[in-house]
């Protein structure tokens, strides 16, 4: 499901903005402050269709607000500080008097917000206020996100994704899953001459159980490459690398990471893609055309499939022929 995709990165997204700026700012490093004023310029004018502008770009360090948009009257502290005087300063603020009217909003950039959603404040300038409202941090930021139909929630995607995708992605970890498939690779895979130890009718009561009509193919289609995998894992193994842990652990937390909002096939498709991007993402991946890496993650998925790693098993199955 594409919401779920879109979700999924533009929490990541934000949480490692919101981390990076809490960890700097113990160090004293305020860059990512003052980038945060533009982006949730840009962020809030997507999210909600305004026209907010940076009044830090007409005077250097304004004073109480840093965004304000005219024609909605709206006024926006941008701030890493999360307190109840931070926003009674930004409130009591003579440089604020001129906006008397507008709704005056603060966003947290890096602290939860939750318990300054409930407090009482002194507003001197009478602006329009609603702390319950009109006080945002990630989680209600994502809470938002959630709620939108999908078309809007790819315009937010794509823009996180231009924002802060490359800068995130720059460091990219080595994976034993794209270890694995460097090797799967390799092989002559239209070549099967690995013994058959999968338990073909035991499959398809699994198949059956969890309702995967459209992924039935896959599944058939793959699970004869089990003990191809299985030796690949073997060898990593016996080497004292604890590849197949690790690969088979992955795929199930994408399984359990996914669950709530997916289901059968679904599910298992959406599996498929988020693997898939975890290797191409990968440092240590040797690229080989996408029709080869699709072909190898649909195995490794089958195997996991098989090995009782994702989708629920029926009684007594047993996926290994005696």
């Amino acid at each position: 499901m594409k919401r779920t995709a879109y979700f999924n990165y533009i929490e990541e997204k934000l949480a490692t903005l919101a981390t990076s700026i809490e960890l700097k700012g113990k160090l004293n490093i305020l860059d990512l402050n003052l980038h945060s004023e533009n982006f949730y310029r840009d962020f809030f004018n997507r999210l909600f269709c305004w026209n907010l502008e940076n009044l830090n770009t007409k005077k250097q360090n304004a004073e109480a607000i840093d965004l304000a948009c005219d024609l909605n009257k709206i006024v926006i502290q941008v701030s890493a500080t999360c307190t109840k005087e931070k926003v009674e300063s930004a409130l009591s603020s003579d440089a604020i008097k001129e906006y008397k009217g507008y709704n005056f909003q603060f966003i947290s950039i890096s602290k939860d917000a939750s318990e300054l959603k409930k407090k009482t404040y002194n507003n001197p300038n009478d602006l329009v206020f609603d702390p319950s409202k009109d006080i945002f941090d990630i989680t209600s930021i994502l809470r938002l996100i959630l709620s939108l139909e999908v078309n809007k929630q790819k315009d937010i995607y794509d823009f996180i994704k231009a924002e802060l995708g490359v800068d995130v992605d720059m460091v990219k970890l080595d994976s034993n899953l794209a270890t694995v498939i460097n090797v799967l690779s390799k092989d002559d895979l239209n070549k099967n001459d690995q013994p058959i130890t999968v338990n073909s009718f035991e499959i398809e009561r699994k198949i059956s159980f969890n309702r995967l009509a459209s992924t039935k193919n896959i599944i058939d289609d793959y699970s004869i490459h089990h003990a191809r995998v299985d030796k690949k894992y073997e060898q990593f193994d016996a080497n004292g690398v604890n590849v197949s842990a690790s690969v088979l652990n992955r795929i199930r937390m994408e399984y359990v990471r996914n669950l709530k909002d997916n289901t059968d096939d679904e599910l298992f498709l959406l599996i498929v893609d988020n693997i898939k991007d975890k290797i191409i993402k990968s440092a240590n991946f040797v690229s080989i055309p996408i029709e080869e890496l699709e072909l190898c993650v649909n195995i490794i998925v089958v195997d996991a499939f098989i090995r009782c790693k994702i989708f629920e098993n029926p009684n007594d199955y047993k996926y290994v022929t005696s």
